[in-house]
């Protein structure tokens, strides 16, 4: 096959035509692309000042809450902050939405990035293609073929320094097409970073959801039970805290004998920070906001052991076993280190039974397992694995609270143990029977604020 010069130089320009077509078709879709992502862009703006809007509300619906925290308690202000709680929970379920569309609105974009990084591969493919398919047709020429074909040696070398342009062409195009690949797949990676926290926002959703349909539950029997009097709230409320104290009594009896000598070089030692502290970040920076130093009325509602509580005849004289959170109902209720959840349970399902509501257990790997208690909803189960700062839960005000808050226990492992409230020995049967919580021997009760 014997090519001419002029041939050579057609061959030339039909690849610079194609290559040129391609990169006009890619610069039309480009412009399309452009467009779409500007749209996209205004619309995930919007999204999050709209989502900045929220987020003040409930700052304010918060804030309103810790007022009526520390007012008299009266069916009044229990309707209040039932109701301020409810408002707080709808709008945080309306911020998860917000997020979540945010989120989709950003895979978006991404998808569309990915698109445009397509065509720029496809018309590099193509251009690739065709510059092998040049160079193949001079490689197969002979030097003979090569000589006959050029009217002297200076078009020979023109020729061949042709075909070395086309080469380092072509390896031009493949370093392209390769960092273009690579910037697809970092793309690719984003977007299912991105999907990977839609889901995680959607489980926080139906949390939050559980946690508003909680708030509204405890409303409505409230209401109902006492239609309205105030009254009949302040007997209700009386005979909650007798029943407490009844229940309590034959928990400590119970756990009075429990053998159990602490080896203190089987836990951490006090003050080592191990934990972190299981509430969401927000709220402890209000708390920490109001005095500079954590541990107001606003914050911690009780404090672990011989508490003034405590003298005044709660808990047989044990003291209190935690430490309680005030915290308003629908409050991130988060992990204070990794582990695995031990349990799980609800001692509400049983009429009267007034214990820790809805709770979650998790052991944790340095001898130490933790009791987050009173919450409205559970978004853990048991025999997970959970890491530091996860959610576990929100907090509420299920079992025997009378106001909203988290109570939190630390325990040395060895000493807790799950068990049904009907093995208790000396226990009368009752409804409550069937129903399990962490119990323990006193030692194994531990003082969180020395390892927070």
């Amino acid at each position: 096959m014997i090519h001419t010069r002029h041939s050579r130089i057609g061959i030339a320009l039909a690849i610079l035509l194609t290559a040129s077509m391609l990169a006009t078709g890619v610069v039309w879709h480009q412009a399309q692309a452009d467009e779409s992502v500007d749209e996209l862009r205004d619309k995930i703006d919007q999204s999050k000042q709209e989502l900045a809007d929220i987020d003040r509300e409930i700052e304010r619906i918060t804030k309103e809450l810790n007022v009526v925290g520390a007012e008299k308690n009266t069916l009044n202000a229990a309707i209040r902050e039932l109701n301020l709680s409810r408002d707080k929970v709808q709008a945080q379920i309306t911020s998860t939405q917000k997020r979540i569309n945010s989120t989709d609105l950003e895979i978006e974009e991404l998808e569309r990035e990915i698109y445009v990084k397509e065509l720029e591969i496809d018309k590099n493919k193509d251009a690739v293609a065709e510059s092998f398919r040049s160079i193949d047709q001079l490689e197969n020429q002979t030097i003979i073929e090569l000589l006959l074909g050029y009217e002297s040696m200076a078009d020979v070398w023109d020729a061949i320094e042709e075909q070395t342009l086309l080469t380092e062409s072509l390896r031009e195009d493949i370093r392209v097409l390769s960092a273009l690949k690579d910037e697809y797949t970092n793309a690719k990676n984003r977007s299912l970073v991105k999907r990977g926290e839609l889901g995680e926002l959607k489980e926080e959703l139906s949390g939050e959801r559980g946690a508003l349909d909680n708030t509204i539950y405890q409303k409505d029997i409230l209401l109902e039970e006492t239609e309205g009097e105030e009254a009949a709230y302040q007997r209700q409320l009386a005979a909650k805290k007798a029943a407490r104290a009844e229940y309590e009594r034959l928990l400590s009896q119970y756990e009075s004998q429990l053998q159990f000598i602490l080896d203190p070089s089987s836990i951490p030692a006090a003050g080592s920070g191990v934990l972190r502290w299981p509430i969401e970040a927000g709220f402890m920076s209000e708390c920490l906001n109001r005095t500079g130093t954590f541990g107001n009325k606003f914050c911690i509602t009780q404090y672990f052991g011989n508490t003034a509580f405590a003298q005044s005849g709660a808990y047989n004289g044990q003291g209190h076993n935690g430490v309680d959170f005030g915290t308003p109902v629908g409050t991130k209720i988060t992990a204070a280190l990794a582990g695995t959840v031990t349990a799980t349970g609800n001692t509400d399902q049983a009429y009267g039974c007034y214990s820790y509501g809805k709770w979650v257990l998790i052991r944790h790997g340095n001898g130490l397992s933790t009791l987050y208690a009173h919450l409205s909803s559970v978004s853990v189960q048991k025999g997970q694995t959970v890491g530091t700062g996860q959610l576990v839960g929100y907090s509420g005000n299920t079992g025997y609270s009378t106001g909203p808050h988290l109570h939190f226990t630390v325990y040395a492992t060895e000493g807790v143990q799950v068990q049904k409230l009907g093995d208790i020995p000396g226990r009368p049967v009752t409804a409550c029977s069937p129903v399990s919580i962490p119990v323990a021997g006193y030692e194994a009760y531990l003082n969180p604020l020395n390892y927070l």
